[in-house]
């Protein structure tokens, strides 16, 4: 069976590096995208498996993002892991309006994003 595909989405390129550092020792294909304008297109050609998704970023933002990937029928199921330094009590509700399960709090432990993404695959 091929690896899981997981595309990881933040503007940070020192935090993206990191994370698919850490994510490929585990074993996971990765997909890094450091624009979120280009996610789309590219999340239609690769399929991933799980989309880890920040949510403040520049000229649009992972609610943003993630509103318009649980819009396209396409794109529905791939489950989407929020990742955040600046959670404030009011995302909840975006989350949820947005179909964002799960919400990790920078920085977080490599291997609780590890354990967020086996929950999320099954």
């Amino acid at each position: 069976m091929p690896n899981h595909k997981v595309m990881i989405v933040d503007e940070d390129k020192k935090f993206l590096d990191e994370l698919e550092e850490i994510l490929a020792f585990s074993g996971y294909d990765i997909i890094a995208q450091q624009d979120p304008h280009s996610v789309l297109p590219v999340v239609s050609k690769e399929k991933p498996h799980v989309i880890l998704l920040n949510l403040k970023m520049p000229g649009k933002s992972g609610f943003q993002l993630a509103h318009e990937l649980k819009s396209a029928p396409e794109f529905k199921h791939i489950p989407i892991i929020a990742m955040t330094g600046f959670f404030k009590n009011g995302y909840k509700a975006f989350l949820d309006i947005c179909g964002i399960k799960k919400c990790l709090k920078k920085p977080f432990n490599p291997l609780d994003v590890i354990l967020e993404i086996k929950a999320v695959l099954g």
